[in-house]
């Protein structure tokens, strides 16, 4: 399906593996020019490399800047002042005991997972809005409305993003700017894939029946008991990015395989 994206510049911070990866990817499958952002150089440029020579009508470009830092944030403002989609996907998380949290931890969290993704938003959106066109999308999980209790750092940064996401979507009433939240279930990203190593590594199951007993006692839950693949997550990004989907904003889209209950 074409998406109109042809000719707009997309950036994704944490955009060298996983999730980020995979939204970077579909969105220069469908013409966009990419801004690949990470804070290691060679992994920024790997990526770069990978995308022009698959999509060799964009112009991917490198943005080798730890965006939770505010001096680098600057940095990146001064080289790309103005975007048309900016995808906060760049995040931290960490599997901890509630009593083993401190306070610099939340705080780092708090830095990581929220305020930079609002200092990126405060950026760039009144550019968006003189244009009468922009996407911001915040990458959240379903840990934002259902917490699993394995990490609850993480999961109160990622309703932060949510509640972030609606207020900024009311500075966009009546233009063709929209805010939205994606919420991934459990994804199978290079850090899962680590975990599932830790978790399962000295046991007696096969490699191939990790995922399906990590989603069986982990995540009873979820509809389609497997673990949601990148690229999954990087098509749905790209239609939300989209000019087509022009019809909601200030939502919180559920992409997690049925995890979380409805309640009608």
């Amino acid at each position: 399906m074409e998406l109109g994206l042809k000719g707009k510049t997309a950036l994704v911070t944490g955009s060298t593996k996983g999730i980020g990866k995979a939204i970077a990817t579909e969105l220069a499958r469908e013409g966009a020019n990419v801004i690949i952002n990470g804070r290691q150089e060679a992994s920024v440029k790997t990526v770069v490399a990978e995308l022009k020579k698959e999509f060799p009508a964009t112009e991917p470009q490198a943005a080798a800047y730890d965006v939770s830092v505010e001096a680098e944030r600057e940095k990146l403002f001064s080289t790309f002042p103005k975007v048309d989609i900016l995808v906060n996907n760049m995040g931290i998380f960490q599997p901890m005991d509630y009593f083993d949290i401190t306070d610099e931890i939340w705080e780092h969290f708090f830095s990581v997972n929220v305020l930079a993704g609002n200092a990126l938003a405060k950026f760039y959106l009144p550019t968006m809005l003189n244009a009468d066109f922009g996407r911001i999308i915040f990458i959240a999980s379903e840990e934002a409305v259902m917490p699993s209790g394995e990490m609850p750092q993480y999961s109160m940064t990622k309703t932060m993003n949510l509640s972030l996401a609606k207020s900024l979507s009311k500075l966009t009433k009546g233009t063709q700017v929209t805010v939205n939240t994606i919420m991934p279930g459990s994804t199978l990203t290079e850090g899962v894939q680590s975990m599932l190593e830790k978790m399962y590594n000295e046991s007696s199951l096969d490699k191939a029946e990790w995922e399906q007993d990590f989603m069986k006692n982990h995540r009873p839950l979820s509809q389609i008991q497997r673990l949601i693949r990148p690229e999954e997550i990087g098509r749905f990004a790209a239609f939300v990015a989209s000019p087509y989907a022009s019809s909601f904003s200030g939502a919180a889209l559920r992409l997690d395989g049925g995890l979380v209950p409805t309640i009608f």
